[in-house]
C-alpha cells in the first residue's frame, strides 16, 4: 500500500472507528512517521522490526500506550519541517500520479494556471529545477 494510502487509510478509520492502529511499513521517513502521527495512528514501526518487538509493541498499544521506533523519531526530530503548503503539497501528489500540469489541474479542479504557480512556489522553496524533481524530493522526504 503506497504510503500516502496508508496514512489516508488511517485517518479515514480513527476518524470513524473507536480503535488504535499500529503502523508498519517500509516507508519509515521522518515525514511520514509526522503524517502518520498527525492521522491518530498509535505507533509507528518499520517491517523490518524483529517480530518479539512487534508482539511486545501490539500488546502495548492494545493497553492503550503509544509507541514509535526510537531511530526513526530520532530521525524526524531532526529533520526539517516541510516548507510546503497544503495546496502545494496536493499539486505534487498529483503530479506523481498525472502526466501533465493540465491533467493535474483537472484532477484538482484548478485552473492549469494556478497549478503553475503552486508547481512554482514549490521548486523555489525545495531549490529544484523540475516538477519531477520537487515530486521525488517530497517523497524522499515522507511529505506525500
Amino acid at each position: 500500500m503506497p504510503p500516502t494510502d496508508g496514512v489516508d487509510t488511517a485517518q479515514r478509520i480513527v476518524s470513524s472507528v473507536d480503535t488504535r492502529i499500529l503502523m508498519v511499513t517500509r516507508h519509515a521517513r521522518p515525514g511520514v512517521l509526522r503524517r502518520t502521527l498527525c492521522a491518530g495512528v498509535s505507533g509507528f514501526l518499520p517491517k523490518s522490526t524483529p517480530s518479539e518487538k512487534l508482539a511486545q509493541v501490539v500488546r502495548d498499544i492494545a493497553a492503550g500506550k503509544r509507541y514509535v521506533d526510537p531511530e526513526i523519531a530520532a530521525s524526524a526530530l531532526s529533520g526539517s519541517a516541510c516548507p510546503l503548503s497544503d495546496r502545494e503539497l496536493d499539486v505534487l501528489r498529483e503530479s506523481a500520479q498525472q502526466p501533465t500540469l493540465a491533467d493535474v489541474a483537472v484532477a484538482l479542479h484548478l485552473a492549469p494556471g494556478t497549478v503553475r504557480n503552486y508547481v512554482s512556489s514549490a521548486l523555489a522553496k525545495l531549490h529544484v529545477a523540475t516538477r519531477q524533481e520537487a515530486v521525488q524530493r517530497a517523497w524522499d522526504e515522507g511529505w506525500i
